[in-house]
């Protein structure tokens, strides 16, 4: 990277060792996708992307074509809705155009981006553009359709990829007695 940004450690040793920096380095694009195809998983990542967010220290822009962000959700992550802005639009070509100026405006310390394709050259633009600033750039993967998460595999400029998925903390007693974590 043309710039040294800082990184924002995850504070757990098994984590932060196996990163370069230490953490999730800023001024990077980073994708997130749930582990499976399913909405809990979907959910589970959306948190995940919202943890992180929430630790970068200032306001977070969030970038999504879906009116559903549950914002007691996010919050419960960490990311209060004082710090939030939803930018809403009607298509990925949209939102990818305004993923990429939120991160170029560099006012914010993180952009998170609910999109389906992300593809070597829209990357190659959104890490350049997190790169100039500091931003940190969250790629969240949001399929419609099955087929869509189809290139999530491929090659992008991407620093890091995570796939985050929900497992139960324990076996239950009595099902549906608490809530997975």
């Amino acid at each position: 990277a043309a710039h040294n940004w800082p990184a924002l450690p995850f504070s757990i040793p098994e984590i932060d060792g196996r990163l370069p920096g230490g953490g999730l380095a800023l001024g990077c694009l980073h994708e997130i996708a749930g582990g499976g195809s399913g909405a809990i998983d979907g959910a589970a990542a959306a948190a995940f992307a919202a943890g992180i967010a929430a630790r970068s220290g200032g306001h977070v822009i969030w970038c999504l074509t879906k009116t559903d962000l549950f914002p007691p959700g996010i919050a419960d992550a960490g990311l209060s809705p004082e710090r939030l802005w939803r930018v809403t639009v009607d298509d990925d070509r949209k939102l990818l155009l305004a993923f990429e100026d939120a991160l170029r405006h560099g006012s914010v310390s993180a952009v998170v981006g609910e999109v389906s394709r992300l593809d070597m050259t829209c990357s190659r633009r959104l890490q350049l553009a997190a790169e100039t600033t500091g931003t940190l750039a969250i790629a969240l993967r949001r399929w419609r359709r099955e087929v869509d998460a189809a290139d999530f595999g491929q090659p992008t400029a991407s620093r890091t990829k995570w796939r985050v998925t929900e497992i139960p903390t324990a076996e239950l007693p009595v099902n549906g007695v608490a809530r997975a974590r």
